[in-house]
């Protein structure tokens, strides 16, 4: 029930920019999207969340949502995008672990109009919730409001076997609420609510949903001087009556806002951590450019036999490592954990995901990032840099690769 549990986070693709003073006074006009070829930014979503099966607490959940966006044309009112969407969950039933373990990454193209409805090619998974929000194209008054319909897509492949996305209409109803304070600032702020009833076709052969039952209840902070969202603020819950008389519910809280990064010099960044790497003489290491951003690479890192456990000499080494990254405080950081051709492909991929999570929470330790802004990621030995039947190949395959984020 992955998609259930971080559906949240899909739902506000609307939000762009932090940045901006507080709203003017109010023109209907105003309430439109204002997009501009470019534009990158990352929406980040917090989602405190309560799971129930058949009605009982099963357990609690953190669930970090980032989404990296970025404008890349506009063609007849049209605002095209591409985006990547990545979730990762910290359970407060887990072992102790600080952060934020990754969880899926999807892609995804769509457009949108300067009123906010998307338009989308029917393969893509997200965003989850979409025409939300959108604007009725004619003067608002504080208490005014409005409706329109929208929908949500849910990706139950491994869930229920259903192999195509799967669509859940929704009417959405709004409500202008007028000025509203958030983070010390007054924006225009509007109510948006909306409840979900569906009973899916029978899956032959398979544990399917019988009913879907939902609601959400959000407020959204509006900039109207750049034409995009500030953040919002939203409870859910979501029930699915499944086929073999189960009940699994999600009910909690939401949160997000919009944080732009400014313009990664990927050359020169890589420049400096390349003569840090040689002056502060830490052995077995690197710096290479990747698409993501700049990944620093920690060759052979050392852990106890068979576990998780830093030797002392890598801790030292990751005190240095951390004071490199404290030079970066504004871009998050993915720690990724990769293995040796050795051992089964499923001990392969929980053993690196263990040693990037002992990896991550050193640094979260040392107050590198807090824990909300470093996600892990697990590999095993699907990424390859050397040659895994040499002893030099699989040293380098060995390692632990932190990466600075563009976006």
């Amino acid at each position: 029930m992955k998609d259930a549990k971080c559906r949240i986070f899909f739902l506000f693709l609307s939000l762009f920019f932090l940045f901006g003073e507080g709203a003017p006074k109010l023109r209907a006009e105003e309430f439109v999207y204002k997009h501009r070829v470019g534009d990158k930014y990352r929406i980040l979503s917090t989602v405190h969340e309560d799971v129930y099966l058949d009605r009982r607490l099963n357990h609690r959940a953190e669930i970090l949502n980032r989404i990296a966006v970025e404008v890349t044309g506009i063609q007849n009112g049209v605002a095209y995008h591409e985006a990547l969407f990545q979730t990762a969950e910290q359970s407060r039933r887990a072992n102790g672990e600080a952060a934020f373990q990754w969880d899926r990454e999807y892609g995804s193209e769509f457009g949108r109009d300067s009123l906010g409805y998307i338009t989308i090619d029917k393969k893509y998974y997200m965003p989850v919730v979409r025409n939300v929000p959108v604007f009725p194209g004619r003067d608002l008054s504080p208490e005014e409001t409005w409706s329109a319909e929208g929908h949500e897509v849910h990706d139950f492949r491994d869930s229920f076997g259903i192999p195509e996305p799967y669509y859940i209409p929704f009417n959405a109803h709004y409500t202008f609420l007028g000025r509203r304070e958030w983070r010390g600032k007054e924006y225009p702020a509007f109510s948006v609510s909306y409840r979900i009833f569906v009973e899916p076709e029978a899956v032959s052969g398979a544990l399917y949903p019988r009913r879907i039952m939902g609601s959400s209840d959000q407020k959204i902070y509006w900039n109207t001087v750049l034409g995009q969202t500030v953040a919002y603020e939203e409870s859910f819950r979501m029930i699915f009556e499944l086929s073999n008389g189960q009940t699994v519910e999600y009910r909690g809280t939401a949160e997000a806002e919009i944080i732009e990064s400014p313009v990664m010099d990927k050359d020169k960044i890589a420049e400096e951590i390349a003569e840090d790497i040689k002056r502060l003489e830490i052995e077995d290491a690197a710096v290479r450019i990747i698409d993501e951003g700049i990944a620093i690479s920690l060759e052979n890192i050392q852990f106890q036999p068979d576990s998780a456990a830093l030797f002392s000499e890598e801790q030292e080494k990751l005190d240095k490592i951390a004071g490199i990254l404290l030079r970066y405080p504004d871009r998050d950081i993915l720690v990724g954990g990769h293995a040796a051709l050795a051992g089964s492909p499923a001990g392969q991929l929980e053993l690196s995901r263990q040693r990037a999570s002992a990896v991550a929470a050193y640094l979260i330790k040392k107050g590198v990032r807090s824990a909300d802004r470093v996600m892990v990621r697990g590999y095993g030995a699907e990424r390859p840099l050397g040659d895994n039947n040499t002893e030099t190949g699989r040293r380098q395959n060995r390692r632990v690769e932190i990466t600075i984020l563009e976006n």
